[in-house]
């Protein structure tokens, strides 16, 4: 069971997150006001303490190829992580971005983010399958923009449904956290689990660190599912 873990605030915290087992690490290079969004320059910051320790993973929620193209050049993730809308960012779309990344970056890995909205997320992840190397089924939040940070879960039934169709390794992502990881992985039987929400420390004025102890007992509960 791999585990991924958003969204890292400082390059200490992403290395301690490491060393407590995630696999997977992700940041927000973003001005638009998401939870946890850090600068391009920290978000590098990050990806370079993580070399050797963890895959890297950057997120997006823009729809303008070019703002997508500038966030890899500048962040230069393992895994580009697409989550914003899919009426806007369509599979012709990404087809179109995944061949202008990898002729730079041949390396680089795409994470398709599939809302999980009703069972339209079955054709969603059908129509992305062949321009993803990853999906990640995640719930929507109206006041959050792009697919994810909602800290809910959704339905796992049709998760599970996604994963048995998908040729794609799969992550569950949604409002997991200890206490309903295991719940979660024995109902779906995903490639992957995430925690955003759930493993954070709300600090006074706002905002949020990553919480060390959470995660870990994240990756102790998922790894034993």
């Amino acid at each position: 069971m791999k585990i991924q873990i958003y969204t890292m605030q400082t390059a200490a915290e992403a290395v301690a997150a490491a060393a407590a087992g995630v696999d997977y690490l992700g940041v927000t290079p973003s001005n638009r006001g998401l939870p946890g969004e850090i600068s391009f320059a920290a978000a590098r910051e990050i990806v370079d303490a993580l070399e050797g320790k963890a895959q890297r993973v950057a997120l997006s929620v823009e729809s303008d190829l070019d703002d997508i193209a500038a966030m890899v050049e500048a962040v230069r993730p393992d895994v580009l992580h697409l989550c914003g809308d899919i009426a806007l960012v369509t599979p012709e779309k990404v087809e179109v971005l995944r061949a202008r990344l990898l002729a730079r970056h041949p390396a680089l890995r795409i994470l398709q983010a599939i809302p999980m909205t009703g069972p339209e997320a079955l054709d969603h992840a059908a129509a992305f399958e062949p321009f993803a190397d990853m999906f990640i089924l995640d719930s929507v939040a109206a006041h959050i923009g792009g697919i994810g940070a909602a800290g809910v879960t959704h339905d796992w039934s049709l998760s599970r449904e996604v994963v048995a169709r998908s040729r794609l390794p799969v992550i569950l992502a949604g409002g997991l956290k200890p206490e309903n990881v295991k719940a979660a992985i024995e109902a779906v039987r995903p490639w992957a689990v995430d925690s955003l929400t759930h493993t954070n420390q709300p600090l006074p004025g706002g905002g949020f660190r990553k919480d060390i102890d959470k995660i870990a007992a994240f990756v102790e509960a998922a790894r034993a599912a």
